[in-house]
């Protein structure tokens, strides 16, 4: 199975912080991959790493065995890396459409000065095209009512969506997701579930995912990491890493018997009910 993306002995360091420490791990491409960790452990250091947000002070990032590391964030995209942030970073004053259209500006053509002869130089043929990709979106994720309405209207729900959607606008290869449910209710995480299996699924994205319902995490997993203080403790099948006597201190200290059996962590679909 080919490798999507390669990360080699990679830590960051913030004046005498260190956020990561030596952490390596390969992700097969059409895989979805989870990692989890105590708040604080460097989950989104590492996804900041690979989207380009944060340059490491060691290592290397490989992407479809091509270097990454000193990329700008503004290229990876080209490449065909998306991400979603776990704090929402959409622009509340424009509608849905807008958001999700902004999702797609590096795959645009025309520039300022042809896109002034919207009629002449193939500008709204473009456009057409962009929107009609957008609609796809919209109806994939079931956002046709809300379409129209400015973003910063919505629930957190929706738009914890629209971020979604306009990952997805980038025609990523490999989607980058911090906490794509975090705030929501039970309905809201089986639907999102839902839409990160699809995308997996039937988009053939291969999907990073920062998580911390282990519920959803053993659904819908091919493998899972668990970073702590910075350094991965554990790699593997989902039930396996979560079984790891590592990973149970980590969670929960010495009292390992705590912690759900991996057997007997909920899914999203019993969590609902």
């Amino acid at each position: 199975m080919a490798t999507s993306l390669e990360v080699r002995g990679v830590s960051l360091r913030f004046g005498g912080v260190r956020a990561l420490t030596d952490v390596s791990f390969a992700i097969n491409e059409g895989e979805l991959f989870s990692i989890i960790g105590p708040n604080g452990a460097g989950k989104t250091s590492i996804v900041n790493c690979i989207s380009g947000r944060y340059k490491p002070t060691e290592g290397q990032l490989f992407y479809q065995g091509r270097d990454i590391t000193g990329l700008t964030p503004n290229a990876r995209p080209k490449l065909g890396i998306g991400r979603t942030f776990q704090n929402l970073a959409l622009f509340h004053h424009m509608s849905v459409l807008d958001n999700i259209m902004v999702g797609r500006h590096h795959l645009l053509k025309n520039n300022f000065l042809t896109g002034s002869l919207y009629w002449l130089t193939g500008a709204r043929k473009e456009e057409l095209v962009h929107r009609r990709k957008v609609e796809e979106i919209i109806d994939f994720l079931d956002l046709q009512s809300v379409r129209k309405a400015q973003a910063g209207t919505l629930s957190y729900g929706l738009r914890k969506r629209v971020e979604l959607a306009r990952a997805m606008a980038l025609e990523p290869r490999l989607i980058l997701l911090d906490e794509p449910m975090a705030g929501m209710n039970f309905e809201e995480k089986e639907d999102m579930a839902r839409y990160i299996v699809d995308l997996n699924e039937e988009f053939g994205m291969t999907v990073v995912m920062i998580e911390h319902d282990m519920g959803v995490v053993m659904d819908i997993s091919h493998r899972v990491m668990v970073l702590d203080f910075g350094r991965k403790i554990a790699d593997g099948d989902p039930a396996a890493v979560l079984a790891d006597p590592h990973v149970r201190r980590a969670y929960l200290g010495e009292e390992d018997e705590a912690l759900v059996d991996p057997d007997d962590a909920p899914s999203v679909q019993e969590s609902a009910a």
